[in-house]
């Protein structure tokens, strides 16, 4: 793996205080990895890290008269670099559509924000079969980068996809396990969607299907997969450290 591999630890709503926020970061502050905390805990999280890249779970892609939202330049004061659009419990429980996730993107990419694109099928959908997520997964991608400049330097060294199957998250109801290999074939399909549709040279794509210590090797080692967004297992210090281990 001499390809830098990317780690991004998506707290969610966690932990329940700032202290603990505090504890968790410098206990996995590592280079080549993003923190994204609560809003809240960024600006007390920033001072921890060393190493880590301060990240976001959301932003809006406007300034001005817009409650309870936070725009990307109001990321950039909070010295935040990268910033997770689209997430799919963001798409499920808030309803967030493609416009809504084309308009932040926008945004996040013009103030210089690393961008990272998530998309992924639903458990009915890929009970359909392999085919229909990968039109599934195409139609996202397709939908969110819909009018941004595909010359745009921006676009081209900013923008981060990751692959998050919900079939294979374990918060999700009838959850089963991916494998490498299905994981694989799709990050393939997507990085081929973003060089064939919007001349993307180099794509790099993430894979956020539950990775734990206990699998992050297995799909790490894959010379295609380009790092790993991480939900629970980011919460965990020695769990969490395995799967930095992998990458260092």
């Amino acid at each position: 793996m001499n390809q830098k591999k990317l780690i991004v630890a998506n707290w969610k709503s966690n932990p329940n205080d700032l202290a603990s926020a505090v504890k968790l970061a410098k206990a996995i502050d590592e280079k080549n990895v993003v923190i994204a905390p609560p809003f809240p805990f960024l600006p007390a999280v920033y001072k921890q890290l060393k190493k880590s890249a301060l990240g976001a779970q959301d932003l809006f892609w406007a300034d001005g008269p817009y409650t309870g939202e936070v725009s990307a330049e109001d990321l950039k004061i909070l010295k935040v670099k990268y910033v997770i659009i689209g997430h799919s419990e963001r798409r499920k429980n808030l309803k967030e559509t493609d416009e809504m996730i084309n308009l932040k993107l926008g945004a996040a990419l013009k103030s210089g924000l690393k961008a990272v694109l998530c998309v992924g099928e639903s458990v009915a959908t890929r009970k359909k079969g392999i085919k229909e997520a990968k039109k599934f997964v195409k139609k996202q991608l397709v939908a969110d980068l819909k009018s941004l400049k595909t010359n745009s330097y921006k676009l081209q060294t900013n923008l981060i996809v990751a692959y998050e199957p919900i079939w294979a998250i374990s918060t999700e109801k009838g959850s089963k396990p991916d494998t490498p290999e299905d994981a694989v074939e799709m990050i393939k399909f997507i990085k081929g969607i973003l060089y064939s549709k919007f001349h993307i040279l180099n794509p790099k794509v993430l894979y956020g299907g539950s990775v734990t210590a206990k699998n992050a090797r297995s799909f790490l080692e894959r010379k295609e997969i380009n790092g790993a967004l991480v939900g629970g297992a980011s919460l965990l210090p020695l769990e969490f450290r395995k799967v930095i281990n992998v990458i260092i």
